[in-house]
């Protein structure tokens, strides 16, 4: 049996193999991404159904739209900080209730301001998923393979949105558009439950802090059931506390360069994202495409971003961050803008959007896992939680700037090349971080942490 007087709780993680305990909290952290997903688009699902039922011009739902991802801005900002504060485990618990409840009351709703409002308060909880479900993902998982399990975590956005729409386009002729909202709600306050019975708070942030002991040590012993653990057994972490504003520690210890450039990245990506998710259906139709193949294209973009995920994901473990987001972003430049030259060639066409979709959504849950690799536990839900709800930002300017240039009459090539440019930018930020964060060690902030059972 293994004895020991001082456990280190990540060197004790990364020595050991994956256990039944962590498999089972990958999944039901992984679902609640799979059911952000889901409800973060459920509005676009049913759009087409709400407009004809409640006779409405298309133009009404862009406030809609708007306000969910307004939503998703603050609360990704607002529940990142406070789960730095009380905890991964009760924000998702919380969140994922808050806004399952909020989606079953959609599903009442009959007016476009109450839609509206309804969409936004919706928002707030769906912020808070991807940063804790990141952090606790990340948390639990050897270091040998952290990005690639943390960013299978995050497909579950992208696989979400799939399963979303494959299930709308069947449940809404069956049973009205509503039944797409009542299954959004209900799903996840089971995953909820679920995790209330069966995951734990962060193993890190309970040393951290310094409590229920009880709970790490029955956690460890999950993981490792040689280890043996008694009343004389203490706790440590291999990386600091900290002290101070959660937001404003992510521009101390040498970290502010970083921090930016790390937010730039993001609200360019998701600027890309949703511009292209956004407007390439409505581009195609437009261009002369039929209605099935321009839905088809859109599609393809999402399938592009699954396969893009799984493959990332084992190569960043293998050869680190910067040598494959870089390259792909870069590839991801020049694939947009020939999305706009290659309208006469069908099969061309989709393999452009699938290799745009492979590198701009598969890239997002690398930049997730960058952020959550970044920052030690102290600021990991904050640091991840502050760089998407900027990058949330690009997620509503991309689907309006893509109005405006339509609007201007800009052709098609015109457009893509010009949302080609953001992905190029992305590539540049991001290979200025790697040169900025090359060789540095983390400074450390306040005392490290320890507790003693």
């Amino acid at each position: 049996m293994n004895s020991r007087k001082t456990i280190d709780i990540s060197a004790l993680i990364d020595a050991s193999k994956i256990s039944s305990f962590q498999i089972w909290l990958l999944i039901l952290v992984g679902m609640t991404v799979v059911t952000d997903g889901f409800d973060v688009l459920a509005m676009a699902f049913t759009a087409p159904a709400i407009i004809q039922e409640w006779g409405i011009n298309k133009a009404a739902l862009g406030a809609v739209f708007g306000a969910g991802l307004f939503g998703m801005l603050v609360g990704s900002l607002t529940f990142s900080v406070l789960a730095d504060k009380i905890g991964r485990r009760p924000v998702l618990i919380w969140c994922s209730v808050f806004f399952g409840v909020c989606t079953l009351i959609t599903a009442q709703v009959t007016t476009i301001p109450e839609l509206i409002a309804i969409r936004f308060i919706a928002g707030l909880g769906l912020g808070a998923i991807m940063p804790n479900a990141m952090a606790l993902a990340g948390e639990f998982s050897p270091k040998r393979s952290r990005v690639t399990l943390m960013m299978y975590v995050s497909c579950g956005f992208t696989l979400g949105s799939v399963l979303g729409g494959l299930l709308a386009s069947a449940m809404i002729p069956a049973w009205g558009w509503q039944s797409v909202f009542y299954l959004g709600g209900v799903i996840p306050l089971v995953i909820a439950t679920l995790m209330f019975f069966y995951v734990p708070e962060s193993l890190q942030f309970m040393a951290m802090k310094g409590v229920k002991p009880e709970i790490l040590a029955a956690s460890l012993r999950k993981i490792d059931p040689t280890i043996h653990i008694d009343a004389d057994t203490r706790y440590v972490l291999s990386e600091p506390g900290k002290s101070g504003t959660p937001m404003l520690e992510l521009f101390h210890g040498g970290r502010a360069k970083a921090t930016l450039l790390l937010w730039v990245v993001n609200f360019m990506n998701l600027l890309d994202l949703y511009f292209l998710s956004s407007w390439i259906p409505t581009i195609a139709k437009s261009a002369g495409m039929t209605l099935q193949n321009s839905v088809l294209l859109g599609t393809s973009l999402f399938v592009g971003g699954l396969i893009g995920t799984l493959v990332m994901g084992p190569l960043i473990d293998r050869i680190g961050f910067y040598k494959v987001l870089v390259p792909a972003f870069a590839v991801a430049a020049v694939s947009t803008a020939l999305i706009g030259q290659l309208g006469g060639s069908l099969p061309l066409l989709f393999a452009a959007v699938t290799v745009t979709g492979a590198c701009i959504i598969g890239g997002q849950p690398g930049l997730n896992a960058l952020a959550a690799t970044y920052y030690p536990t102290a600021l990991r839900s904050t640091g991840i939680g502050w760089s998407l709800g900027i990058g949330r930002f690009g997620s509503i300017v991309g689907p309006v700037v893509g109005g405006l240039l339509i609007g201007l009459n800009w052709s098609t090539s015109a457009i893509f090349i010009a949302i080609a440019v953001t992905a190029m930018i992305s590539a540049v930020t991001l290979l200025l971080m790697g040169l900025e964060t090359r060789g540095k060690a983390m400074k450390p902030f306040g005392e490290a942490a320890s507790m003693s059972h």
